[in-house]
């Protein structure tokens, strides 16, 4: 458009010159220079270095943009859909919970992993009623220690063990280990020969071991230190109802379980999964999720012969439900500060977990992330198309028991709103998601390559805040760009205003080619870069989010433009014309030049 309008004006300017006489030559000179000088040339340069520059303040707050626009878009962002473990919480999971059939053990050190070999010392716990640890619970922490990917290895030299794997699964090894369980001794006897890894589909995941009836030596101490020496784990053949060669442990999400779950382990016996038995399981899963406690089951089964390679899954069913295990995972201390700061700026958060919705639900309103209580599910989304998702999604801050699949649809609903969408993802699953929201946000920490190759952003420290304080600096850069081309189109205005009405007045050309193209290049360059650098305004996040398509000349930008580069030009005019005869053509020519670069 600025190239149109600059045509026009160029080709009425190179007319009235000629009009009036002057030299076509110059006249051609002149209106080359006027057409260049409207056109804020520094723009591309500007856009790029406050990209770029915004982009390295970003990284100095943790988020690595990986797509330059993306800087920009940020600001515009409307509604942040968010996981909630690592992001709105500190993934630091810590198990505080076993239990079944009224068996339980809480444990009273909370969010602190100590184990034995941190201290040198078995951790002293405070057991229900200072009795030792049942068999059912050392078999539930078996399990949960076995069917794990998670290491937990004791460094060279003095200092802490050190932890490899997702949190949750470090938090069972922790655990484990803290009861005297240490998982390099449990392979020992039970060494493992085959996996049906975890996928968020099934949610859950299944080890097959070989037992080795040997003994595993452990000790710990009740809260008055006194020792209860090997009770917990004599021989693997202890824990169980009758000695065979393999053992299956499998872990997931207690709705999950029950699905391929037949049995209960109660009180080293095996009983049928009753109604009554199901709806105990529930209700103690109900009830830890509602106080934001993460809970997985564990359950087992007994192999006469190894499974044929291949056919793990085929061994997820007619399991014996051994107990619950219940984690915290404490939300983020500048987590509900970012959120707010959200409300404030106008953007939605919203939560997408894969966890119990009562968990969710939980840490929502711990955030103040959900104000009515709304908790939409997998199986309900599974239920609503896309069309149908848009009518609730506005009204929907809490999303359980999602998918990766599912977040495509969340996304689409939510663009079909005409919402600006940020999506966070960690897993090869959520690309898809991140590639379809208008800011695709990937972690740094626990993300895969596949999802961070999908990303315009990587979370380097895998927080809530982080993603806000990146839409602040796309939100400054915006502004700046704003200024830039407000201040740069202003002066080419009164640089046109000067040359246009010139004739009309019937003074001689105002300003010289080599003029107007010096002051374009002093003020489209060195000192437009400078507004680039702006510091953010006071309400920068006190504010709701701009359109995305709006024009860059909307809300006073464009009137500014025009009536203070009019403004300029028409009382450089008049002064040189009241001082023209006295000043002379030349030193006319040098106040216009010089009062124009100035202001």
């Amino acid at each position: 458009r600025l190239a149109v309008m600059s045509l026009i004006l160029v080709a009425i300017i190179f007319v009235f010159g000629l009009i009036r006489g002057e030299n076509i030559t110059e006249m051609f000179l002149t209106s080359v220079s006027l057409a260049v000088a409207i056109i804020p040339e520094g723009l591309p340069a500007v856009v790029t270095i406050a990209l770029a520059l915004g982009a390295r303040r970003m990284l100095k707050r943790h988020a690595l943009i990986r797509k330059l626009p993306a800087v920009e878009t940020l600001g515009s962002v409307t509604t942040i859909c968010s996981d909630k473990t690592g992001t709105l919480t500190e993934n630091r999971m810590t198990v505080t919970f076993l239990g079944l059939a009224g068996q339980r053990i809480e444990i009273k050190e909370p969010y602190a992993q100590i184990t034995s070999l941190l201290d040198g010392n078995q951790s002293r716990l405070k057991f229900a009623e200072n009795s030792p640890l049942e068999p059912s619970m050392a078999l539930i922490l078996t399990g949960s220690a076995l069917c794990n990917n998670a290491l937990l290895k004791e460094r060279n030299g003095a200092g802490a063990p050190q932890t490899l794997g997702d949190p949750t699964e470090v938090a069972l090894v922790v655990a484990a280990d803290r009861f005297g369980l240490g998982k390099d001794a449990l392979e020992q006897t039970l060494p493992r020969i085959a996996e049906a890894p975890f996928d968020s589909d099934r949610k859950r995941m299944t080890t097959i071991h070989q037992i080795q009836d040997q003994e595993v030596m452990v000790d710990v101490e009740d809260e008055n230190g006194a020792l209860f020496p090997s009770c917990l784990l004599m021989r693997p053949s202890a824990l169980l109802p009758h000695t065979s060669p393999y053992i299956v442990f499998t872990k997931g999400a207690v709705d999950s379980m029950l699905e391929v779950t037949r049995y209960v382990w109660n009180n080293d016996q095996m009983e049928p999964l009753t109604p009554e038995w199901e709806q105990q399981i529930r209700d103690g899963n109900n009830r830890l999720a509602s106080t934001g406690t993460r809970v997985l089951g564990v359950a087992f089964r007994l192999l006469d012969a190894p499974p044929e390679a291949g056919t793990e899954l085929s061994l997820e069913q007619d399991l014996a439900f051994v107990g619950l295990v219940g984690m915290l995972d404490p939300a983020r201390p500048e987590a509900r500060t970012a959120v707010q700061t959200c409300a404030q700026a106008g953007i939605r958060t919203v939560m997408i977990t894969g966890d119990h919705p009562l968990m969710a639900k939980h840490i929502a309103e711990e955030l103040d992330i959900s104000v009515n209580g709304r908790v939409l599910t997998g199986k309900e989304l599974n239920r609503l198309s896309v069309e149908e998702l848009e009518g609730q999604v506005e009204s929907v801050a809490v999303y359980a028991r999602v998918s990766p699949q599912q977040k495509l649809k969340i996304v689409e609903a939510l663009q079909n709103r005409g919402q600006l969408v940020s999506m966070t993802g960690d897993g090869v699953n959520d690309a898809p998601a991140l590639s379809k929201a208008d800011i695709g946000v990937a972690m740094g920490i626990t993300g895969t390559d596949v999802a961070k190759e999908a990303a315009d952003m990587v979370l380097l420290n895998d927080n809530f805040a982080t993603i806000v304080a990146a839409i602040e600096e796309g939100r400054v850069i915006y502004d700046n760009i704003r200024k830039f081309i407000r201040y740069s189109l202003t002066g080419n205005t009164s640089g046109v205003v000067i040359m246009l009405f010139a004739p009309l007045l019937m003074l001689p050309l105002p300003l010289l080619p080599a003029q107007i193209l010096w002051i374009n290049l002093l003020a489209d360059g060195l000192l437009a870069l400078a507004l680039s650098v702006e510091p953010a305004e006071s309400n920068v996040m006190r504010r709701p989010p701009y359109p995305p398509g709006e024009s860059v000349f909307s809300r006073g930008v464009g009137r500014d433009i025009i009536w203070v580069g009019t403004l300029m030009g028409i009382t450089f005019l008049l002064t040189g014309y009241y001082y023209r005869e006295e000043l002379g053509w030349q030193n006319w020519q040098t106040m216009v030049f010089a009062t124009l670069a100035f202001s």
